[in-house]
């Protein structure tokens, strides 16, 4: 591409005046200003300027130019209050991906954020397999886990417990487990990542007691889905015992619609992310919803009470 630069200074030139009152406007020493106009000249071939010891006056060529020059620092100008309105003021369309269970508190946590700024939209894209975010466009991602290499940055957002549940007629029809032996001998719904996955019929169950002992687990899983939400329906309806996130169980816990057993033993908690494409550089939208979920996730109950 053809250097702009010089068309610039041509038009600061003109509309100031003289080459010193364009040198202090562009930060440019006189003779640069001179030296560039110069340039400019002998590669486009025509003469721009008439210059004598009192002013400038424009030939016909650059009486011709000139408007264009005047459109290309306009143009220049308004990219660069785009690029600060994206830096400082959140607008565009806020792109976000998130798993099935955790997309309920995607509204909640951006709603402040939604109501003050009235030039931002969202697009929020659900989805508990891995959403490519380079192909999707996507402007941050809820990530629930250990997170995997990546050029994406991650934040901490919080810990979430998970909690081994049943429903009460469940319990009923099979009996309660009072030990982590018995737990092989239940039914289990489990989250897969693949649905389609015909791998083993059996997962590990990790687990820590009250005293800091830890056990390992074989279980049979039964019924499988690489849905969170629907996993946790096949528990309520009484299917299996299911590892489930207390954020997203607290009113089926409250309700009585699920159960807390083997309540001495817990899962590790489960780290929550935020994952953008790069901290440096951010735009507004990408920085305070950022600070939105942090602020949201602060509030929220994600751990059980020891």
């Amino acid at each position: 591409m053809r250097d702009l630069r010089p068309y610039a200074v041509f038009a600061e030139t003109v509309a100031a005046g003289s080459m010193s009152a364009a040198a202090r406007r562009l930060g440019m020493s006189a003779s640069a200003v001179s030296q560039t106009l110069r340039a400019l000249e002998v590669q486009v071939g025509v003469v721009l300027l008439h210059r004598s010891t009192r002013k400038l006056t424009l030939t016909e060529a650059g009486a011709r130019c000139y408007p264009h020059c005047v459109r290309l620092l306009e143009a220049a100008q308004a990219a660069s209050d785009s690029l600060l309105q994206a830096r400082d003021v959140p607008s565009g369309e806020l792109r976000v991906a998130a798993p099935v269970g955790f997309a309920a508190h995607i509204a909640p946590a951006l709603a402040p954020l939604l109501a003050q700024a009235p030039q931002l939209s969202l697009r929020l894209l659900v989805d508990d397999a891995m959403i490519d975010l380079v192909d999707a466009r996507i402007d941050l991602a809820i990530r629930i886990g250990q997170l995997a290499d990546s050029t994406w940055v991650a934040r901490r957002l919080c810990d979430v417990d998970s909690l081994m549940c049943a429903a009460p007629a469940y319990l009923q029809r099979h009996g309660r487990p009072e030990s982590p032996q018995d737990l092989s001998n239940h039914h289990w719904c489990a989250y897969r990542h693949d649905a389609a996955d015909h791998g083993s019929p059996h997962m590990t169950l990790d687990l820590h007691g009250t005293g800091g002992e830890r056990q390992r687990i074989p279980v049979p899983v039964r019924y499988a889905s690489n849905n969170q939400m629907a996993v946790q329906q096949m528990c309520e309806h009484g299917l299996g015992l299911a590892r489930l996130a207390y954020v997203d169980i607290r009113p089926a816990l409250a309700s009585g619609a699920l159960v807390h057993v083997l309540a001495q033993w817990r899962y590790d908690p489960l780290p929550v992310s935020v994952v953008t494409p790069r901290r440096d550089g951010e735009p507004a939208k990408v920085r305070l919803a950022v600070q939105a979920l942090r602020r949201y996730f602060a509030q929220v109950p994600t751990a059980i009470a020891p």
